[in-house]
C-alpha cells in the first residue's frame, strides 16, 4: 500500500506509458505490499521507483560483467582508480573522482575481484550515480571505501526485519552449517530482481531455491540444516537521496533502451537487454 501524506495511492497515479515496464512492476509491488509505504510527495515515490529500477539494472550489469568473486585476502581492483588496503578493501585515490571510479568497475570489470557484500554496495553506488547529478555524487561520496558493509553515511543503508521483499532490495540468505574451511559461504547477500530472481555475486542470477541449493552445496559434512532466506531487507535511504534528484523525467523510461529480460534453460537463468 502507498500513501502520499495522508492519501492512499492507486494505480492511476502515473499516466499510461509514463513508466517503463520494469518501473511499473516496482510500482505494482509497492501497491500490493501489505506494508504501508508513506511519501511526502509524488517526487519521493517516483525517485524510489526509478532508483530501485537502476539497482536492478546495475545488479544485472555486474552479473554480466567479468568481475570475479574473491575473499578479501585475494581481492583485486584497478589501481589507477583505487588503492587496495591491507584488509582487501578499495580506497579511492585522492586524484580520482568517485563517479569515474565506480564506473570503472563496470568498464574494466576483468580487473576486479571482491566478495558479495562489497558487490551489493557497488550496485547501490552505481544505481545512485545513474540517477542523481554526477557532480552531486562526487560531492556526497568524495572519500569512497569499498570494503564489506563500510559505506558512506549519505547512502543511508539500513536493515529492517520483515518479509516485504521488493525489487531492488538487498536480501540475505543464511547458511547455518557452512563448511568452516570456506567461511565466505556462511551466507549470501543478494539483490532481489523481482519475479522470484536474485543476483548473488559468486553464485549469479537464479531463483530463491537456486540460492539455497548453491549454499547447501557448501555446507560442512553431515550437515542437516538447510540455508534459508532471512526475513529482513536492506535498503538505501530513498527519501534522503531523493533530495539530490531535481529532474526525474529523463529516467522515467529505460535509459539507452534497456529492458531487463530473463529466461531459463534447465537450471540456468539468463539475462538479456
Amino acid at each position: 500500500m502507498i500513501q502520499i501524506q495522508q492519501s492512499a495511492v492507486d494505480s492511476s497515479l502515473f499516466g499510461p506509458s509514463s513508466l517503463s515496464k520494469s518501473q511499473e512492476k516496482i510500482f505494482e509491488a509497492l501497491l500490493k505490499s501489505p506494508k504501508t509505504y508513506v511519501y511526502q510527495n509524488k517526487h519521493q515515490l517516483l525517485f524510489e521507483i526509478i532508483l530501485r529500477d537502476r539497482i536492478i539494472h546495475s545488479a544485472a550489469a555486474l552479473a554480466k560483467s567479468k568481475a570475479r568473486f574473491a575473499i578479501f585476502r585475494f581481492s583485486k581492483c584497478n589501481e589507477q582508480f583505487w588503492v587496495r588496503n591491507e584488509l582487501g578493501g578499495f580506497q579511492l585515490r585522492k586524484e580520482v573522482l568517485p563517479a569515474d571510479a565506480i564506473n570503472d568497475i563496470f568498464v574494466n570489470s576483468h580487473l576486479y575481484a571482491f566478495e558479495c557484500a562489497t558487490a551489493i554496495v557497488i550496485v547501490f553506488y552505481k544505481a545512485v550515480l545513474d540517477v542523481i547529478d554526477r557532480q552531486t555524487f562526487n560531492t556526497l561520496f568524495s572519500n569512497l571505501l569499498l570494503y564489506d558493509w563500510h559505506v558512506d553515511q549519505d547512502l543511508g543503508i539500513k536493515t529492517k526485519k520483515g518479509e516485504d521483499y521488493l525489487p531492488g532490495d538487498c536480501l540475505y540468505f543464511k547458511n547455518p552449517e557452512f563448511d568452516p574451511q570456506t567461511p565466505q559461504w556462511q551466507g549470501e547477500n543478494t539483490i532481489y530482481l523481482g519475479d522470484g530472481l536474485h543476483y548473488g555475486h559468486g553464485i549469479g542470477v537464479t531463483t530463491t531455491e537456486g540460492i539455497i541449493a548453491a549454499l547447501n552445496r557448501r555446507r560442512k559434512k553431515f550437515a542437516t540444516k538447510s540455508a534459508y532466506l532471512v526475513p529482513q531487507t536492506t535498503r538505501v535511504d530513498f527519501a534522503y537521496l531523493s533530495k539530490f534528484a531535481s529532474n526525474l523525467e529523463h529516467y522515467r523510461l529505460p535509459m539507452n533502451n534497456e529492458y531487463l529480460i530473463t529466461g531459463t534453460l534447465g537450471s540456468a537463468t539468463f539475462l538479456y537487454w
